[in-house]
């Protein structure tokens, strides 16, 4: 079973966004991460961050801001 989390970030400063989402990728060998975030700063610090720890990343834009999909 593929485990799936959504991290709300959004509002929150970079590089709270990305830090977020290391303690979510914590324990996680596997999975799929959803991350909102409202700026294209916070967006790509996210996708870095997850490209760098071994996750594929998309986006999708929306209404309030961005979603992050990372997968490993």
């Amino acid at each position: 079973m593929v485990e799936k989390t959504t991290v709300d970030a959004r509002g929150i400063p970079t590089p709270q966004p990305a830090e977020m989402t290391k303690k979510t990728h914590n324990g996680l060998s596997a999975g799929r991460v959803v991350v909102l975030v409202r700026t294209v700063t916070a967006r790509e610090s996210v996708i870095r961050y997850g490209r760098h720890d071994g996750w594929k990343s998309s986006f999708e834009k929306t209404d309030d801001g961005y979603r992050v999909i990372l997968v490993k």
